[in-house]
């Protein structure tokens, strides 16, 4: 897939705590109509995990997971050019609207950032949001990020419990 991609919109209710930002869907995901897609993304894995809950199959149920425990989920960018996967070959970034989704998720304390290029984009316009917040890096759950997954675990644990 190549060219102008669109992302997703937010996964979110009023009551978000967390806010999770990856930078925008890989192929897989695209194809798949929804978050973090491809088979080897740990994202559902961890999420499962850490939330006690059944590994997610469907895309109502990887909703579900996200909106009952409090989440919010997004990407740093709503559409760019890009050829393949790789957040290194994004082209023409265009920022989310981060005020928007900071009003109507008032209660968002911490911002999780899915890999460094996320925080990075998310930077370029949305650094005010950070201010008061805790916001950390997490390590990628995507393959092409190669700490173990038990370490990629590890520290999303200790950053989604509030």
């Amino acid at each position: 897939m190549s060219g102008r991609i669109v992302a997703f919109p937010p996964v979110a209710r009023s009551d978000a705590r967390i806010l999770i930002l990856g930078s925008m869907p890989s192929v897989a995901s695209l194809e798949a109509g929804f978050y973090y897609g491809h088979p080897r993304n740990a994202f559902w894995r961890i999420l499962s995990e850490v939330f006690e809950a059944p590994l997610p199959e469907s895309v109502d149920d990887k909703r579900a997971l996200i909106l009952d425990h409090r989440l919010a989920l997004w990407d740093s960018l709503t559409a760019c050019e890009r050829e393949g996967s790789l957040d290194s070959a994004i082209r023409r970034p265009e920022l989310n609207d981060f005020g928007r989704l900071f009003s109507e998720c008032p209660g968002i304390e911490r911002v999780l950032f899915n890999g460094g290029t996320a925080h990075r984009l998310f930077a370029r316009t949305g650094a005010a949001y950070l201010e008061g917040l805790d916001w950390r890096v997490m390590p990628s759950t995507s393959p092409a990020y190669t700490l173990s997954y038990e370490r990629k675990l590890a520290q999303w644990r200790q950053a989604l419990k509030l």
